[in-house]
């Protein structure tokens, strides 16, 4: 099997013969296989069934900014576990520029213990009707992998589901989606967040969350989930090594295949700190910023964000200084 993957580009000079994708254009691809050699080549020799999923637009970047209510998440734990608080928060991440709020009540980060579903409705459900109420209208995401907690969201006025699971956990879930016909975002893991850090290992990371991703999006199609109301997340950090997620970041681009748009979400994650020498999770924005924006350049459209006026004023720039817009 190829495996496509754009070889993004940005700027106004843009040759006849090439493919926008995400705020990107591509006049070449890199063809990736398990048993061969990367080849580059040219979008003229690619096939009807190769260029199609590229054909699809989608106004990027958005920001995606994270509201956790949990007491503890690995970088803002315990910061908006009151309801007040929470709503206040969210209302503060849209004016600094998120343009979607991913409201979680189950920490995903690494060794975590699973929340029982009614404390986790309870963390989350009132905060997604107070920020309603408080005349919120840009788009909610409930971040959960439990169908119960993603309904009793859904019936508060959320309007999306992103399951870190990648609906694996509860088979309920993506029925559920389907019959509410909401966006679901489907992210690739290893192991469950009590286990994923202890020695996840590939054969290929790369192509192995890529396949993953790929049957994911067909069981959510075949289950009645139209393939415009799905969004992939490669799941940076969960189950992967620095090196798997740098191997990732590097040809993020290649999720363009799956025909659906990319959500990034690498924020204040810990290979971030390590790279950067910033131990503490709230000292890495710059970090993530420059994640981000090395992401955007392959066209990803979805950033999911901790600091977001600083993800907004980067992508401004980036997009005021390199982008065609």
């Amino acid at each position: 099997m190829r495996y496509i993957r754009p070889l993004m580009q940005v700027g106004p000079a843009r040759p006849d013969g090439t493919i926008v994708c995400g705020g990107c254009w591509f006049s070449h691809v890199e063809v990736l296989s398990r048993h061969a050699v990367p080849q580059v080549m040219s979008v003229a020799e690619l096939t009807e069934a190769e260029r199609g999923p590229f054909l699809r637009v989608w106004a990027s970047p958005q920001i995606m900014g994270i509201l956790n209510t949990t007491p503890d998440s690995f970088s803002d734990g315990g910061q908006h576990d009151t309801r007040n608080d929470a709503v206040m928060h969210g209302q503060a991440l849209i004016e600094q520029g998120a343009e979607i709020l991913d409201i979680g009540g189950e920490s995903t980060r690494p060794g975590a213990q699973i929340v029982p579903v009614a404390e986790e409705i309870r963390r989350t459900a009132p905060v997604i009707r107070d920020l309603r109420a408080a005349g919120v209208s840009i788009p909610i995401s409930i971040d959960t992998r439990k169908a119960a907690v993603a309904e009793a969201a859904l019936d508060a006025g959320a309007s999306v589901v992103n399951d870190v699971s990648g609906f694996t956990y509860d088979p309920d879930l993506s029925t559920l989606c389907a019959a509410r016909g909401v966006p679901v975002c489907v992210m690739h893991t290893q192991g469950d967040p009590q286990t994923m850090q202890n020695n996840p290992t590939y054969d290929d990371v790369l192509l192995d969350v890529y396949d993953f991703l790929a049957e994911r999006i067909e069981m959510l199609q075949a289950v009645g989930i139209a393939k415009d109301n799905i969004i992939a997340d490669p799941g940076i950090g969960f189950g992967k090594t620095l090196e798997h997620n740098l191997a990732l970041l590097t040809r993020i681009s290649l999720f363009h295949s799956l025909g659906v748009p990319i959500l990034l979400g690498a924020s204040r994650k810990r290979f971030i700190g390590t790279i950067g020498k910033a131990p503490e999770a709230s000292a890495r924005a710059p970090g993530s910023v420059a994640v981000a924006l090395a992401a955007i350049a392959q066209g990803v459209q979805i950033i999911r964000a901790h600091d977001v006026a600083d993800h907004a004023q980067a992508i401004a720039l980036w997009r005021a200084s390199m982008a065609h817009h």
